[in-house]
């Protein structure tokens, strides 16, 4: 029966997982919406405002004509036209601004900014998912290998026992410290600059963006003010690629250790009770045995 009741426990960190999980959804809309409502609800007063502003000064148009050029205007930014500027904007649909959207296609990024808006274009971008999420999960996954492999061989080169794992702890620290370097704090230094960001919403937009969440609030390559160099958007596609492989890496190795904390939790409970158990029936007093003569 204890081993019944240890194999039961085992598996029983499972719905605590769930009841974890939960509460940190509910957690995070109970912080958002403490955050966030108010200061949307400011923004929507003042753009109200702003408009009663702009009929007072316009005299000559009326609520509706108002409403109607500002419905052009959001449906101008669904198609991925940027309302500030003129018809001198740099194309959306030019080589280097395509590469970048068919990285946020097969990454499953999707910022939201900008998406087809022919048949055709729509029906390819479908066939061209269907295929290159798969082939970019493949890739991800061989250079996820080849990151543990030279985890693995940094590892060999210390055979001494009592000192691999020194080694490995090293390995696993000079691995986050240079890929938090690459990936994390020198982007935004980059972004920062070439976009006017401050370094905080350059780190923002380089999680998101790493993450694959993409909200698309914050989009490399599309200020009508800046001039980029060709070859801006292509270098970020290569940079999220391989900023995805390895923080696809961290994550699966914070998902491993919590996993290994439940059970290790669990095992241990299991182990306090099976202990209890035994304990018990040491301390029970053993019974007198009646003997019968013959």
């Amino acid at each position: 029966m204890p081993l019944l009741t240890m194999h039961s426990r085992q598996i029983s960190w499972t719905p605590l997982l769930l009841l974890g999980y939960l509460f940190y959804l509910l957690l995070g809309a109970m912080v958002f919406q403490l955050l966030e409502k108010q200061a949307e609800t400011h923004f929507r007063d003042q753009f109200q405002l702003e408009k009663l502003k702009f009929l007072q000064n316009y005299t000559c148009l009326d609520r509706q004509a108002l409403e109607q050029f500002v419905q052009v205007l959001m449906e101008a930014w669904e198609k991925g036209v940027n309302p500030e500027g003129n018809s001198t904007n740099p194309s959306n649909w030019d080589f280097s601004n395509s590469f970048f959207f068919a990285g946020t296609v097969v990454t499953t990024i999707g910022y939201g900014n900008l998406s087809p808006s022919t048949v055709a274009g729509q029906i390819f971008c479908v066939f061209y998912a269907l295929f290159g999420v798969p082939l970019n999960l493949a890739f991800l996954n061989q250079l996820g290998k080849a990151l543990n492999a030279h985890l693995l061989t940094l590892e060999r080169w210390v055979q001494k026992p009592g000192r691999a794992q020194v080694v490995q702890t090293l390995a696993v620290v000079i691995f986050l410290i240079t890929g938090t370097l690459l990936f994390l704090v020198f982007p935004p230094l980059v972004f920062s600059y070439v976009e006017g960001w401050s370094y905080g919403e350059g780190f923002y937009f380089t999680f998101i963006t790493l993450s694959t969440i993409g909200f698309g609030d914050y989009v490399v390559g599309t200020n009508p003010n800046k001039h980029y160099i060709p070859v801006y958007r292509s270098l970020t596609a290569i940079w999220i690629v391989f900023g995805l492989a390895w923080l696809a890496l961290v994550f699966n190795v914070g998902a491993d250790l919590m996993e290994r904390y439940l059970q290790l939790k669990w095992h241990k409970s299991d182990l306090s009770l099976a202990e209890g158990d035994t304990t018990k029936l040491e301390d029970e007093p053993e019974q007198p045995r009646i003997h019968i003569p013959s």
